[in-house]
């Protein structure tokens, strides 16, 4: 089995084929322009992760919200889930850039942080 894919490793943007074999392991990765790609390839068919970016409620705060985003790639299938963690979340001012709004997200060991400042 053949899956193809566009590179978001490096600003190329390269087309990229990922071959799989009937256990859907990976046998051969082509049309990358560098390693990262290689890497990306292999883990986007394999484990897919994302980085995810939000904002969570305020109170006492000049600002309602403040910019959040999770410390480092989560598992694609738990975004949703994680989005409704997030979305129940509030904090209070003052809120501090590096903050940690959530921690240990969904069991996954990974914080949710504030982006910005909120006095």
């Amino acid at each position: 089995m053949e899956k193809n894919l566009i590179c978001v490793a490096c600003p190329r943007g390269c087309n990229i084929t990922v071959t799989l074999d009937s256990n859907n392991n990976v046998v051969d990765v082509t049309g990358n322009s560098c390693k990262r790609g290689d890497a990306y390839a292999r883990a986007e068919v394999t484990h897919p992760e994302r980085s995810l970016t939000s904002t969570v409620r305020v109170t006492g705060g000049t600002a309602y919200v403040v910019p959040c985003k999770t410390s480092s790639a989560i598992p694609k299938e738990l975004l949703f889930d994680a989005m409704k963690e997030i979305n129940a979340a509030s904090v209070a001012s003052p809120v501090h850039i590096g903050d940690v709004i959530i921690k240990d997200l969904l069991g996954t060991g990974i914080d949710v942080v504030a982006t910005n400042e909120v006095v």
